[in-house]
């Protein structure tokens, strides 16, 4: 998927587990696919999950989902994983790694998402307590994006350039959020977020995105997740304006067109297959 990323096995993994955690080391060992984009991801046993950075800009992600994640739960009407501990390099792995509780239900890809629960979710994150807060990549400025017109413009042939121009360019100019910076998730897509049997929310994944800033990156699950009739309730109940409206629009967009500039069928079909569906949708 990159091309300078860590092959991790099965084998290391388990070498990995026999020197630092020989209790779980025994366990079932099940590659889970698709594979996430920053993180080979293993569930081990039936009740845990083994995530290790297969990218250097990725190294950091273990230390801070076991400083954050503990934190942020008890507020959220969600499960989220449990960090239940955190390797350390090995067996020639240069990382920090770390093993999660294993969360029931399946990811929400193709399925309708109730906005109402949705919602819940990210108006109990914008109401944590931001104090030593990291700040959230994704919820700085749009105009400390430069590149993004470069990224839109090497989507010709892919993509309608000029409209999602004019949807960047529109964000560009919106107002900027000048209230209290708010905790988002950073990455809310159908991918991290599970649903049970009845398609009910039950668990959300993948924090390492997560920090303070701008909610509109989040705001914009109404079109990454959302079918067009649960927009609007969605929108509603978070009581945005239109300005960060605008701004939500231009997130996706600048996300989509650098997944669909990066990625490709081949290494990563089930993210480019989303960034396509994303532009439909805002544009």
């Amino acid at each position: 998927m990159h091309d300078d990323e860590i092959d991790v096995d099965g084998d290391l993994v388990r070498r990995l587990l026999e020197t630092q955690f020989p209790q779980w080391a025994e366990l079932g060992l099940v590659r889970v696919e698709p594979s996430g984009t920053d993180n080979a991801i293993y569930r081990l046993g039936d009740s845990m999950s083994v995530r290790l950075p297969r990218i250097h800009w990725a190294a950091e992600q273990p230390r801070f989902e076991q400083t954050w994640l503990p934190r942020l739960s008890p507020h959220l009407p969600l499960p989220v994983p449990a960090p239940l501990a955190l390797g350390e390099p090995g067996e020639g792995y240069p990382h920090s790694w770390a093993i999660h509780s294993w969360l029931p239900g399946t990811a929400a890809l193709g399925t309708s998402v109730h906005a109402r629960e949705l919602a819940a979710f990210v108006v109990a994150l914008q109401h944590v307590d931001v104090a030593d807060a990291p700040e959230a990549r994704r919820g700085r400025p749009l105009s400390t994006l430069n590149r993004t017109p470069e990224a839109i413009e090497d989507c010709r042939g892919i993509v309608d350039v000029e409209a999602a121009l004019a949807v960047w360019e529109g964000a560009l100019a919106a107002a900027a959020w000048d209230r209290p910076p708010v905790w988002i998730h950073g990455d809310l897509d159908r991918r991290n977020l599970l649903v049970d049997e009845r398609d009910a929310l039950c668990g959300v994944l993948d924090f390492s995105c997560a920090g303070v800033g701008d909610p509109a990156h989040d705001v914009g699950a109404a079109w990454r997740v959302l079918a067009s009739e649960e927009r609007a309730p969605f929108l509603e109940a978070l009581d945005v304006d239109e300005a960060t409206v605008a701004r939500a629009r231009g997130w996706i967009v600048e996300q989509a067109a650098n997944a669909l500039r990066y990625y490709t069928m081949e290494n990563n079909p089930t993210l480019v297959l989303e960034a396509r569906r994303w532009l439909d949708e805002v544009l």
